[in-house]
C-alpha cells in the first residue's frame, strides 16, 4: 500500500539499528517503513505528500519524563517568560513593557524558568529595581524554589502587612519597622512561594484554553511531542483538568500526554487516593491522553524540598507510616507510582518503606520510580534496580548548580545526579525539564545539561564520566522517558510500528559545537503523521496561527522564551495577518493531511515575518 507520507534526502536519528537512515514512509499515523532513499520511495503512490528535507537531521519526537503541562497550560499566556534572555537589562526592560500592558487587576507574573547566572550582569533585580518598573501593577517574580519578589503593587493585594505572621516553613522578610519588604523566602518550604503565587486572579476559562493550546505549541516548536505530566499542587483532579479534557475530546491536542494524580490535601493523602482508584485506572484514555499513575506527591510528610540555599531538611517521622498506607493502596489497585525525591538520606527511609510493603504486596513489575535523584548513592541505586523501579531524571542542576557546589563542594556535584552510573546498573532512565516553575521547559537545554555537563550559566558541574554523548541523551529524552509511562512499544524510535511522531531540526544536534545544542529548534513537528508545527521553509506547511487571548497577554508580544523576540521591543512585533493568506496557508495544511480539526496549533500571529 502508497505511504501517506514519504520523509526524505535526510539524517534521520533512529534510536535502533541502524542509528541513521535516510528517509521514513508514515501512513495512518504510524511508521512504516525506514530506509535508504530509494527503497522508501517505491512506497510511493498518487496521493503521497512526499517532502525532501534537504539533508536535515530529524529525531525521534522528544518526550519530556517530568512537565508540569497540564498546570502550565492554565497559566502560559499569563506569564512572562525569562527562559533564555541573555541580560537582565533586557528582562527588565520586559517587566516594565508589560507592566504598562497588563490592566487591573492582573498582575505581571514570571514564574521560574531562569537563574541570574544567564545574564551578563550575573545578578537578580533588586526590589527597588521591580518597584520602579512597576509602581502600580502587582508583580510576583519566582526564583527557583527559594524566594520569589514581589512589588509593592502586590504586598497590598496579597494583605502582607507587618501584622501578617509567618506561615510554617517560610519567612516574610522584614524591613527594620517590620514592615514587608516584598521577599519572601522558602524556608525551606516552597509553600508560601505558590500560596502567594495563587493569590492571582485565574484567566476566563476560554483564555485558558487559548493558553494551553499556545503552550502545547510552544512545546512543538521546541520538538516535544509528548510529555509525562507530574502533576502539581492547587492541581485538583478532575476540576483543573477540565480544559486538557475538552481539548482532548475536541481532538485538539497536539502534544500526548499521560497524566499522574497528586494529592493535595495534607493528612488525607490516603483519601485521595482512595477516592481515585474508584473513579479511573491507570491507562484509561488513548495515546493523546492518559492516566499514568499516582505522584509525584503521595505524602506531604515526604516532600524532600531542594533549596540548596538552606540545609538539607530532615522529613517528619510519620513519613514511613504515612507513605506505607498510601503505598500499599496503590499496589494493592496495580497503580503505577513517582515519588519526588532529592537526597539521598530521603530516598533511603522512601526505599525502606517501598521493600517492606513489597513483602506483604509484591510489587511483582509494578511500574515506579524516583524523580529527581541529584545525590542518590550507588547502594540505593541497586535497591531501586531490584524492586524494579527507574529514575526520572530533569535539568534543575542547570538552573541551581552553582547554590549546590556553594554548599556541598565541587566534588559532591560531580555526581548529582549519577547518571551514568544509573545506565550502567541497568535502571531505566527518563530526561526531563521539571518545568516551569524552576527550569525552562526547553528540552535542548536539558540536552546540553547532559552532553557537556554545565550549568546555563556555564559552570562546569560533571566530569566526562558523568557526561552522555549526544545519542544517549537523545535515547534518555525518547525511548528511555517512554519507559515511564508504560509506552516504549509505542514510541520513542524511529521505526516501523511506531507512532509517527517525530521532529526535523534546525540544526544538526549530532555535529553543532556544545554550546550550540541548546539554541536548537524544531522546523518541522509531526505528531501522528500530521503535522503541528512548521517554521522557515516549512512554514507554508503549518496549521493555522491562533490568536492569543487575552489581548495583553505577555506572549503576544515576547512569545515564551529562547526566542529573539524576547529581547526586541512590543512594537517590532506588531503584524498584520491578511484573511486570504490565513486561508492559503490552511489549504496547504490541509495537503498535506493537517486538517485543523486535529487541532495543530501552529504559529502565532506575531511570529510571521513577511
Amino acid at each position: 500500500m502508497p505511504a501517506d507520507l514519504v520523509l526524505y534526502n535526510a539524517k534521520v536519528a533512529t534510536n535502533k539499528v541502524p542509528s541513521f537512515v535516510d528517509a521514513v514512509a508514515i501512513e495512518d499515523g504510524k511508521i512504516v517503513a525506514t530506509g535508504a532513499d530509494d527503497d522508501i520511495m517505491r512506497l510511493r503512490g498518487p496521493k503521497t505528500a512526499v517532502l525532501d528535507l534537504k539533508g536535515r537531521t530529524v529525531i525521534p519526537g522528544l518526550n519530556d519524563s517530568h512537565l508540569h503541562l497540564i498546570r502550565g497550560g492554565l497559566n502560559y499566556n499569563m506569564e512572562l517568560r525569562w527562559d533564555g534572555v541573555p541580560s537582565l537589562a533586557d528582562a527588565m526592560r520586559m517587566l516594565r513593557e508589560q507592566a504598562r500592558r497588563t490592566p487591573p487587576p492582573q498582575w505581571v507574573r514570571v514564574v521560574g524558568g531562569w537563574t541570574e547566572f544567564q545574564f551578563a550582569e550575573r545578578r537578580m533585580p533588586t526590589l527597588d529595581e521591580i518597584n520602579d518598573a512597576a509602581p502600580e501593577t502587582p508583580v510576583f517574580v519566582l526564583h527557583l524554589y527559594d524566594r520569589a519578589l514581589l512589588n509593592g503593587a502586590a504586598l497590598r493585594t496579597c494583605g502582607y502587612t507587618k501584622d501578617t505572621p509567618n506561615p510554617p516553613g517560610g519567612e516574610i522578610q522584614r524591613d527594620k519597622r517590620g514592615n514587608p519588604t516584598g521577599l519572601l523566602i522558602a524556608r525551606p518550604n516552597a509553600m508560601i512561594l505558590y500560596a502567594t503565587l495563587a493569590k492571582g486572579p485565574k484567566l476566563a476559562y476560554e483564555d485558558q484554553v487559548n493558553s494551553t493550546r499556545h503552550f502545547m505549541r510552544e512545546l512543538n516548536r521546541l520538538a516535544i511531542t509528548s510529555v509525562i505530566d507530574a502533576g502539581g499542587g492547587f492541581q485538583n483532579y478532575p476540576d483543573d483538568y477540565q480544559v486538557i479534557s475538552e481539548l482532548a475530546k475536541r481532538g485538539e491536542l497536539t502534544v500526548r500526554i499521560a497524566y499522574n494524580l497528586f494529592t493535595q490535601h495534607p493528612k488525607q493523602e490516603k483519601d485521595d487516593f482512595a477516592k481515585w482508584v474508584r473513579m479511573t485506572r491507570p491507562g484509561q484514555g488513548d495515546d493523546f491522553y492518559r492516566v499514568n499513575g499516582a505522584g509525584e506527591m503521595l505524602v506531604f510528610s515526604a516532600a524532600d524540598f531542594e533549596d540548596f540555599l538552606e540545609p538539607r531538611p530532615d522529613l517528619p517521622g510519620s513519613l514511613e507510616s504515612d507513605l506505607t498506607e498510601v503505598v500499599t493502596l496503590l499496589a494493592q489497585n496495580r497503580w503505577p507510582f513517582r515519588l519526588h525525591a532529592t537526597y539521598d538520606e530521603s530516598i533511603t527511609r522512601f526505599l525502606n518503606v517501598f521493600e517492606a510493603v513489597n513483602r506483604n504486596v509484591p510489587f511483582d513489575g509494578l511500574r515506579w520510580f524516583f524523580d529527581h535523584a541529584e545525590t542518590i548513592c550507588e547502594r540505593n541505586i541497586e535497591r531501586v534496580k531490584a524492586l524494579g523501579g527507574g529514575i526520572a531524571v530533569q535539568d534543575r542542576m542547570a538552573f541551581q548548580g552553582e547554590y549546590f557546589i556553594d554548599r556541598y563542594g565541587k566534588k559532591a556535584a560531580d555526581h548529582s545526579p549519577p547518571v551514568r552510573r544509573m545506565l550502567a546498573m541497568g535502571v531505566p532512565v527518563g530526561a526531563g525539564t521539571d518545568a516551569t516553575r524552576v527550569a525552562s521547559y526547553n528540552p535542548f537545554v536539558s540536552l546540553y545539561w547532559l552532553v557537556a555537563g554545565k550549568t546555563v550559566g556555564g559552570t562546569a558541574l560533571y566530569p566526562e564520566s558523568n557526561r552522555l554523548d549526544r545519542a544517549e541523551a537523545l535515547r534518555r529524552y525518547s525511548l528511555g522517558s517512554a519507559w515511564f509511562s508504560g509506552e516504549e512499544d509505542k514510541k520513542g524510535s524511529v521505526e516501523p510500528g511506531k507512532l509517527a511522531d517525530l521532529a526535523v531540526l534546525s540544526a544538526d544536534y549530532f555535529s553543532v559545537p556544545e554550546e550550540e545544542i541548546k539554541g536548537i529548534e524544531s522546523v518541522l513537528t509531526l505528531v501522528g503523521g500530521k503535522v503541528v508545527y512548521g517554521s522557515g521553509e516549512f512554514e507554508r506547511l503549518a496549521p493555522p496561527p491562533l490568536p492569543v487571548s487575552p489581548d495583553w497577554s505577555p506572549v503576544k508580544v515576547y512569545g515564551g522564551g529562547y526566542q529573539a523576540q524576547a529581547t526586541q521591543s512590543p512594537v517590532a512585533h506588531q503584524c498584520a495577518h491578511p484573511g486570504l493568506l490565513h486561508q492559503i496557508l490552511h489549504a496547504l495544511a490541509e495537503k498535506v493531511q493537517a486538517p485543523a480539526s486535529r487541532g495543530p496549533v501552529g504559529l502565532p500571529c506575531d511570529c510571521f515575518a513577511f
